[in-house]
């Protein structure tokens, strides 16, 4: 969608420590990025260095974009384009509220579109990356079955998640659809994204390796994971394997409520062969009922679709033959449910951007229609 469409979308992607300025069209970028500090404990700075930056954007284009988008950290009342809320620890100016939308459309005069970096995410690898590369695939297999829902998965510094449903982004009704504060798995009372973000991999890696002051990144623990750097391989492994399980307990509450195939992206999936199999562990393992009756936790069949086996079973299936009720006649049934999971090929950043510029561009042919 939109590869070769000729109109100009600004983008940004606004982080905590940097602001980074972008112009895209045709789903390319097509300057060079713009890299400014976000000053984002100083409301005042940020806003300023925000304006900077998109003019500074806007001076290298021989014609004017026709909107404005990007990614900013919420709570936020997004369609609005206000963000602010207790909530914000990377950008804690904005935790009064500010109506940043209507700033940036007084200043620049074309519409601000601003979603959450997790919706944006999920909404790229939709139309561009993971949704259509899996179809694609299953047709080049002779599958019948094509796939609308997606639930994008980002594992860094936070938990975010973005829900596609019928190829449309779902962005709730109070701006709100979150999974950092679901229940830990193994902690009741403690938000899951403890137990999956960057902190919780250094965390256990500590606990593990009885080693609390370590000092080192989960780029440094994987190594370690890996037997290419010095450390405590056992702890290093465990940490990704924590990781996997408590995450795999939440992507299953997602998966059975939404139905979709599951794309995972951010840093953190960096150590996806040793964060994969204790979270497929975990989305294939079993709840029991009162009367003792087992029950599957997710109730499709998950697949792993990094694993070509297991893509191959995946595109089959289980097709029989059902006969017509009343004739001679059969149809074909494939009787097996099933969804599966792979990690982003276009990486966060780039499916946020993508995602951000065919919001846009669909919300203004919405308002064309």
């Amino acid at each position: 969608m939109y590869r070769d469409d000729k109109r100009t979308v600004i983008t940004l992607d606004a982080g905590g420590t940097n602001f980074v300025f972008g112009a895209m069209q045709a789903n390319r970028f097509i300057i060079d990025p713009i890299t400014l500090p976000s000053s984002a404990d100083d409301l005042d700075r940020c806003m300023a260095t925000m304006v900077e930056g998109f003019e500074r954007v806007i001076a290298q284009l021989d014609h004017k974009p026709v909107a404005i988008s990007f990614a900013f950290p919420g709570p936020a009342d997004y369609a609005n384009g206000i963000v602010g809320g207790f909530y914000l620890p990377n950008f804690p100016s904005f935790r009064d509220g500010v109506a940043l939308g209507a700033f940036l459309e007084g200043k620049f005069g074309v519409p601000v579109f601003i979603n959450n970096d997790g919706d944006l995410f999920a909404y790229g690898e939709a139309l561009c990356g993971m949704l259509p590369e899996i179809n694609s695939r299953l047709k080049e297999l002779g599958s019948t079955k094509q796939y609308k829902n997606l639930i994008g998965y980002t594992l860094g510094t936070g938990f975010g998640i973005g829900v596609v449903i019928d190829n449309n982004l779902n962005r709730g009704d109070n701006s709100c659809v979150e999974t950092f504060c679901l229940r830990h798995r193994d902690m009741p009372d403690v938000i899951v994204e403890d137990g999956v973000a960057i902190r919780a991999v250094c965390r256990v890696y500590g606990e593990q390796s009885g080693n609390p002051d370590h000092g080192l990144t989960p780029k440094d623990i994987c190594e370690i994971a890996d037997g290419t750097r010095q450390g405590d391989q056992a702890a290093a492994k465990e940490a990704f394997a924590s990781l996997g399980r408590v995450a795999g307990a939440a992507i299953s509450t997602a998966v059975t409520i939404i139905d979709g195939l599951v794309v995972i992206g951010g840093g953190v999936s960096a150590a996806s062969r040793w964060i994969m199999p204790a979270l497929l562990e975990e989305m294939r393992s079993k709840l029991r009922t009162l009367g003792g009756d087992e029950v599957n936790l997710v109730q499709m069949k998950v697949y792993d679709l990094e694993n070509a086996d297991e893509f191959a079973l995946f595109a089959k299936g289980e097709t029989k033959k059902v006969k017509v009720y009343g004739e001679e006649r059969y149809v074909d049934y494939d009787c097996q449910k099933r969804v599966g999971i792979a990690i982003s090929k276009l990486g966060a950043s780039k499916a946020v951007s993508v995602g951000a510029y065919a919001f846009a561009l669909s919300e203004l042919d919405k308002k064309q229609a």
